[in-house]
């Protein structure tokens, strides 16, 4: 009995000896260098594989290890890798600071949740700016702000309103996501501008290449995808007063945001005011298409607007589940350039116009864009699904005095719906939703499929006619995965397969018009649009892969795309008054089929960063509007036809960037960007696409501190721009000429009776010089760039954390 016993108290030790030695946990705390927690950090030990993610404070703890030496690899999205060696037990909880990576000249700042959703940096080249540099380059509009990114340009009409360019190619080939829904509006015109309000993004997201992967068809070009999805800290209120001023057209403009969170409910409201007066140009006069058009006081007459914006957010977090609500309703009104639109120019009355410059007479725009958006995200143990839900509408008018064009009757109907100054009118409704499911069967494995629908709905109406009503759904599903082959080498591929359907109505004139053999010549309706029904699908893939041996980064990517043509392309026939053409449609035009590889080295140190992103792009069938040499005659004003083709088309081109750190204080940037895109069959075989941004640079001058005086983080930055001419065009196009810029810009923080300001300072076009942007839609005009801009934005922040 006693042996037994004996025996028992024996194994009973050596098993509690084992069992305390494998039971030991690794407690730690993951910061940056100012000593803040960092959400989503990757913790891992090399020996045994075993890895975690830290908490909403920065926390992490591994169990089941044993007594001794283990080293430990720490990795953070925008942060620099961290290796240490730990010894267990331990009676210290260890603390491990990161440093950032070296920021470049675009100071891309990457987001504690962006890191949380991308653990590691994808193969295709990203751009991330977070809402401070959003500020410090604001511009006409959201798109205006990041044209100072390489690879990203604008196409502009008037001072408020752009269209994202991604390397050359824009329009319906990118696609702007907001909270995870693709935002819909008119995006097929170049006068439409981007319904979002750039005071209400906390970061945005570009990523530059075919991202058809994950967004859809229409991301052959890229994705441009702004988030608003920052959580308010546990039992506090706070908020911020945003007030912006610039010079150039008496723009002013503020925005006030308020938000709270009490346990698992969170709230958030922001709400925006702009009034902007007509923008200026340094010059006195324009070439209106033999017709020079003089400018009062350098004004661009009737380019004022006004905007209001307001966005409600709310929702609920907890441990494993986050669901958010969005509600927000953009409402502008805007005025087309009098000149331009539609009206010959030597009847415009100079005398109304000219008498004010922040009234908007005939022509303008009123644009109301509701949003309703819904984001649930649920968390297990390996995996999380993603679950969106989005319905908005685009309500569109154009409204110009009714003038007689062809067989337009000289007196205009009482009979008719609509009113006789009412141009154009699109009301759009769209619903979308999502679904993705993410699951990681292993530390370096990392799984994700997903489900995409949207189904819209454009009616319209008024007196002119372009685009015919229509109805389309686009279905799709993809599969992606990343693995890990190495602390330093990864693999990335997946696959997609997209289904949409198109219904066009056809559409008859308002109006008889006489035709020769014309059984009933004075009731003849002329048909400007037939029915088309058609459905496209097709299957796409990428492959990538990245290698990142210390300081070093290489990536490639090659992947094949697609986009199915949208109804301007497929049966648009009508005047575009704004560029005095008349636009008709293809209806046999078939989906663009585009393959491209990317590359990407880059190198990174605490003084020296450098990378270049070059890339090729063959498109098999490129769709576009070809000029030809006929004229419309049957609508008046005898304009050019513009007919929509498809043709093959080779691009290649790439971005490049570095910095110097001459002092701790002073950095010397450069960034720079060429595309270059031909035509490989067709009518214009050998030239290159319209619209194509030439060559441009910039070299860049920052100081940097923590203090200067009672100011906290200033800076003071200068921008001396480089653009070369582009001669490479496609008629009617004409050569634009190269130019130089200086842009100034400064700021930092300050305190005035314990209330922290923060000021930026810009000074845009600083010798006032007169240069035309070949992306710019007004240069077909010959209207040049605005003058010399004075901007100003204060934003003032307050922060309570009193118990709610």
């Amino acid at each position: 009995m006693k042996k037994n016993l004996m025996l028992m108290l024996t194994l009973f030790l050596i098993f509690g000896y084992a069992f305390s030695q494998s039971n030991q946990e690794l407690k730690g705390i993951v910061t940056d260098k100012e000593n803040k927690p960092l959400k989503g950090a990757f913790v891992k030990l090399n020996e045994p594989n075993k890895g975690t993610i830290t908490n909403d404070n920065g926390e992490f703890i591994i169990s089941g290890l044993q007594k001794g030496t283990y080293e430990i690899n720490i990795r953070f999205l925008g942060y620099e890798n961290l290796t240490k060696t730990v010894t267990l037990p331990t009676n210290n909880l260890p603390r491990f600071s990161l440093s950032k990576t070296p920021i470049s000249l675009q100071e891309v700042i990457v987001t504690d949740n962006h890191a949380l959703n991308r653990k590691k940096e994808e193969s295709l080249g990203i751009e991330i700016v977070n809402e401070d540099y959003l500020k410090q380059n604001l511009g006409g509009s959201l798109m205006k702000s990041l044209e100072r990114l390489p690879g990203i340009s604008t196409i502009d009409i008037g001072s408020g309103q752009s269209k994202p360019v991604i390397r050359g190619l824009s329009f319906n080939r990118v696609v702007v996501v907001e909270n995870n829904i693709k935002h819909e509006a008119q995006q097929w015109g170049a006068d439409h501008g981007l319904e979002i309000d750039q005071y209400a993004v906390d970061y945005v997201e570009i990523i530059k290449g075919p991202a058809s992967l994950m967004y859809g068809s229409d991301a052959i070009g890229g994705v441009i995808d702004m988030k608003n999805n920052k959580l308010p800290e546990k039992n506090t209120i706070s908020g911020a007063v945003d007030i912006s001023g610039k010079t150039n057209n008496d723009f002013i403009g503020t925005s006030v945001s308020l938000e709270g969170r009490k346990d698992w409910f969170f709230a958030s409201l922001t709400a925006t005011l702009l009034d902007y007066g007509d923008f200026r140009v340094p010059t006195d006069s324009v070439d209106i298409y033999n017709y020079r058009a003089a400018l009062h006081d350098n004004y661009m007459r009737n380019t004022a607007g006004n905007e209001q914006n307001f966005h409600l957010s709310f929702g609920l977090v907890k441990d494993k589940i986050q669901s958010r609500f969005y509600l927000s309703n953009v409402n502008s009104k805007s005025g087309f350039f009098a000149n331009a639109h539609g009206l010959e120019p030597r009847n415009v009355d100079t005398d109304v116009h000219d008498r004010s410059s922040r009234d908007v007479q005939y022509p303008f725009q009123k644009v109301n864009h509701l949003k309703i958006i819904n984001n649930t995200t649920i968390w297990q143990e390996k995996s999380r699904l993603e679950l969106d839900l989005g319905y908005q509408q685009n309500h569109r008018e154009e409204w110009s005095q009714y003038v007689q064009h062809g067989y337009m009757p000289a007196i205009f109907p009482d009979t008719l719906d609509f009113d006789m100054d009412l141009e154009r009118k699109f009301n759009k409704d769209i619903y979308s939703a999502n679904a993705k499911f993410f699951f990681e069967p292993t530390d370096k494995t990392q799984l994700n499929a997903g489900i995409n629908g949207e189904y819209k709905e454009n009616q319209i109406n008024g007196r002119g006619f372009i685009i015919p009503a229509y109805r389309q759904l686009n279905i799709g599903g993809f599969v992606f995965g990343r693995h890990e082959l190495s602390p330093t080498k990864q693999l990335q591929a997946g696959m997609r397969y997209d289904y949409g359907r198109i219904k066009t109505f056809s559409y008859f004139d308002w109006y008889p018009s006489p035709i020769d053999d014309a059984v009933d010549p004075e009731n003849n309706f002329l048909q400007r649009a037939a029915t088309i029904n058609r459905s496209f699908s097709n299957f796409t893939w990428s492959l990538g892969y990245n290698y990142n041996p210390g300081k070093w980064n290489y990536k490639v990517n090659i992947g094949k795309s697609f986009r199915m043509p949208i109804p301007k392309e497929l049966a648009a026939n009508g005047v575009n008054y704004h560029r005095f053409s008349y636009e008709v449609g293809n209806p046999d035009l078939s989906p663009e089929m585009a393959y491209q590889l990317d590359l990407g080295v880059a190198f990174g140190s605490k003084i020296f960063a450098a990378g270049v992103s070059p890339f090729v792009n063959y498109f098999s069938n490129y769709i576009y509007l070809n000029p030809t040499s006929a004229h419309d005659r049957l609508y008046g004003n005898g304009n050019q036809i513009f007919i929509y083709t498809e043709s093959k088309v080779l691009r290649y081109g790439g971005e490049f960037h570095s910095h110097y750190e001459l002092k701790d204080w002073l950095q010397l940037g450069l960034i720079g960007e060429y595309i270059y895109s031909r035509q490989l069959s067709g009518e214009k075989e050998g030239y290159t696409l319209p619209f194509s941004p030439p060559a441009s640079a910039i070299i860049n001058l920052k100081y940097h501190g923590k203090t200067l005086g009672r100011i906290e983080k200033p800076y003071l930055s200068v921008d001396y721009k480089i653009t070369s001419a582009q001669t490479n065009i496609v008629p009617p196009e004409v050569i634009t000429n190269g130019y130089q810029v200086f842009n100034l810009g400064m700021g930092g923080e300050v305190n005035l009776y314990k209330q922290k300001v923060n000021l930026s300072f810009q000074v845009q076009n600083l010798l006032n010089k007169k240069y035309f942007n070949h992306t710019s839609y007004y240069r077909l005009i010959n209207v040049p760039e605005p003058g010399r801009n004075f901007i100003v934005n204060m934003n003032i922040p307050f922060h309570s954390t009193k118990t709610l």
